[in-house]
């Protein structure tokens, strides 16, 4: 894993470059970015919402006579030019940022932004926000008290901004064990956060609770609450639709079969890897998580799972996303339905 952080911190070097679809992961610290070279690009989602395209997450945006409201925030570095791409799509102030999780091409600029607005997120998020947190053998040092979230929940929230509810909702051990996805519910948006690399192998956050088993269960249950027509802002890549979303859950589905199958027929690691994958799946190695290293992660995280699950054979089963916020066991038709059933 970390030649797995060599390479992050490599692309991070060429963020600026990559910065028109927030292709890089951003784990290096700001001073290796020339954020001078970044640009914000705007793109249109649908209604009311808007994407921000720059270095590190992808930003969405709810622009309207209530003031702003942003996800993600990108790097302190380039808390000015956001607010120049924010602009023109409203005049009124940055009132709420929404935090998808914890990792720094997410939440840097939450100290700049979070001194005029309120910073909402899962309670994991604060927690790992407040203290210094390891990622893939590199150290990061806690928020200052205003780069915080001061509003934070245990399943899920709404926020009634703009003309709509938008509505937050906790998916546990996926990209991390603060994921929150963000259904804007009139314009028929969905911001994925980290649980959707669009297009390429994702990095899974193993040693700060994420799962690949759990990111596959719950891509799964987006997409089966997502309407048709929904507009798809991913943690990283091109504005995408459900069908790639689909797409996405498919490689989960399949690479990590095959994995699971050379785990279980006893092969190590370098075994496993030294196999690779079919070529259907190369194009998708392409991101600063390769073939090789997409392997390893899953490897580890079956190795992490089988484990647990060991655990859990002595005591009670914890519920997941979908039974949490559905407690009558009933399947609601969209995420519409998902979000009036989970009313706080």
């Amino acid at each position: 894993m970390r030649r797995i952080a060599a390479v992050l911190f490599a692309l991070s070097l060429c963020a600026a470059q990559a910065g028109a679809h927030g292709t890089s992961h951003g784990h290096a610290e700001p001073q290796q970015i020339d954020f001078a070279k970044v640009e914000i690009k705007t793109e249109k989602a649908a209604g009311s919402v808007y994407v921000l395209f720059g270095a590190g997450g992808n930003i969405g945006v709810s622009a309207g006579p209530d003031g702003v409201l942003i996800v993600d925030d990108q790097f302190s570095p380039l808390a000015d030019k956001i607010r120049a791409a924010l602009k023109p799509l409203s005049p009124g102030q940055l009132r709420f940022v929404l935090n998808t999780h914890f990792h720094f091409d997410h939440t840097h600029a939450n100290p700049v932004f979070g001194r005029e607005a309120t910073i909402v997120a899962h309670a994991n998020v604060r927690k790992r926000l407040s203290t210094d947190t390891v990622v893939l053998g590199e150290t990061y040092k806690a928020l200052p008290k205003e780069g915080q979230p001061v509003v934070t929940y245990e399943t899920a929230l709404s926020v009634h901004f703009n003309g709509e509810e938008i509505r937050v909702i906790h998916f546990p051990a996926g990209h991390t064990d603060g994921d929150s996805v963000v259904f804007f519910t009139g314009s028929n948006v969905i911001h994925m956060g980290d649980d959707f690399f669009a297009g390429r192998f994702p990095f899974v956050d193993l040693d700060n609770g994420g799962s690949v088993e759990g990111l596959t269960r719950n891509i799964a249950e987006v997409i089966s609450k997502a309407p048709a027509g929904v507009k798809i802002i991913p943690g990283h890549g091109p504005l995408s639709s459900v069908e790639d979303l689909r797409a996405y859950h498919s490689m989960l589905v399949e690479t990590t079969d095959l994995v699971r199958a050379r785990l279980r027929s006893g092969r190590t690691l370098e075994q496993a890897k030294a196999e690779g994958l079919p070529d259907k799946w190369k194009e998708w190695g392409s991101g600063f998580i390769n073939t090789g290293q997409w392997i390893e992660i899953v490897y580890r995280s079956l190795q992490q799972s089988a484990g647990k699950k060991a655990a859990r054979d002595f005591g009670p089963a914890p519920r997941d996303a979908a039974s949490r916020l559905s407690l009558t066991g009933e399947s609601p038709a969209d995420w519409r339905a998902l979000a009036r059933r989970a009313g706080l």
